[in-house]
């Protein structure tokens, strides 16, 4: 098969960022939705159960009862981003990986997903987009997904994901706003992925440890997560893990205290951030959500690793997990959404 390591092109040098780190910032994103209605009502025999006023990870509607089989919630969600890494097949399978993230963040478990790809027809060769394709199609049979086709366009930049559509019970969702206080926080995989993936876009230097921990699916963690009977989960992707513990915290009403030695990293992410292989996006997702945390005497490289952007990274989970760090706490609300001790 046909590989990036055996051919001289690197996906990473036509777009413009790499992965999560390519999201809208926060700030801006809620700016631009602030505007708009928060729900639409329609006379129907479904409901939404999660929409956009928490900015969850997906959307979830319930279906009705049809005689024996019991009410299920559908959900709904999609990802897609510019290359992550040069190797096409690993992208592929990062996207994938993902955007089915979404939908086990939910509790739930991916039905179908269909591709979304933007490709650069007249400078990159479709083999590569082939490998892309093969790849995400690869993780999504890992998770049991049908793969019912998709959509292209021809883009200047690469860009690839999936729209995934899932099933869960609505009675065992996990959401971001059924935090409570008293409970424990658990993180199912270590942080470090973005600065990781900008220095290999900056270097060529392949990290294995980052691209294993990018392609394994939160099936499992969402699994052990509702079994141990949690209610509220979040993944870490974009918006670095003090973004997305600020929007939990935030819709939860509470305060989550993080135990900055207690957070997990991956081999080589400190030394990457100490070498200045930061992204725009991880200093953005640091500014957005400096005025809403304590950080005491945290010091500067800590300070961005917990705010870096990951891509594909694990779930922040409102309750133990087994084999997964426990990390903080939640806490009635205070001045501050998260505090680090």
């Amino acid at each position: 098969m046909t590989s990036i390591r055996e051919t001289p092109v690197r996906l990473t040098q036509f777009a413009h960022g790499g992965g999560c780190a390519c999201k809208i910032p926060p700030g801006e994103l809620e700016d631009v939705l602030g505007g708009l209605p928060q729900t639409l009502t329609f006379t129907s025999d479904t409901a939404l159960l999660v929409g956009p006023a928490t900015g969850d990870d997906a959307a979830v509607v319930t279906l009705p009862a049809q005689g024996d089989t019991a009410a299920q919630a559908l959900v709904s969600t999609a990802d897609f981003f510019t290359p992550v890494v040069d190797d096409p097949y690993d992208w592929g399978r990062i996207a994938a990986a993902n955007a089915l993230s979404d939908v086990y963040a939910m509790g739930g478990r991916p039905v179908v997903a269909v591709n979304l790809l933007a490709w650069p027809r007249d400078v990159l060769p479709f083999d590569l987009a082939r490998e892309v394709l093969r790849g995400g199609l690869d993780v999504v049979a890992e998770a049991g997904c049908h793969m019912g086709g998709g959509h292209s366009v021809d883009d200047p930049e690469p860009k690839y994901g999936m729209a995934v559509t899932g099933l869960a019970d609505p009675r065992r969702l996990l959401r971001n706003d059924t935090g409570r206080p008293g409970l424990p926080l658990s993180l199912t995989k270590p942080l470090g992925l973005g600065v990781l993936n900008n220095r290999h876009k900056a270097t060529g230097e392949r990290f294995e440890q980052a691209v294993a921990t990018m392609v394994a699916l939160n099936r499992d963690a969402a699994a052990a997560a509702l079994d141990a009977g949690a209610v509220c989960a979040t993944d870490v992707t974009g918006f670095g893990l003090l973004g997305h513990l600020h929007k939990l915290a935030r819709a939860s009403g509470v305060t989550a205290v993080l135990d900055k030695s207690a957070v997990p990293y991956l081999d080589g992410a400190r030394e990457a951030v100490r070498d200045g292989y930061v992204s725009g996006g991880t200093r953005r997702n640091l500014e957005w959500v400096s005025p809403f945390t304590d950080f005491g005497d945290t010091d500067a490289h800590t300070r961005l690793l917990l705010a870096d952007a990951q891509t594909s990274g694990g779930l922040l989970v409102v309750g133990e997990v087994p084999g997964a760090p426990v990390v903080g706490e939640l806490v009635p609300r205070g001045p501050h959404s998260i505090v680090l001790r």
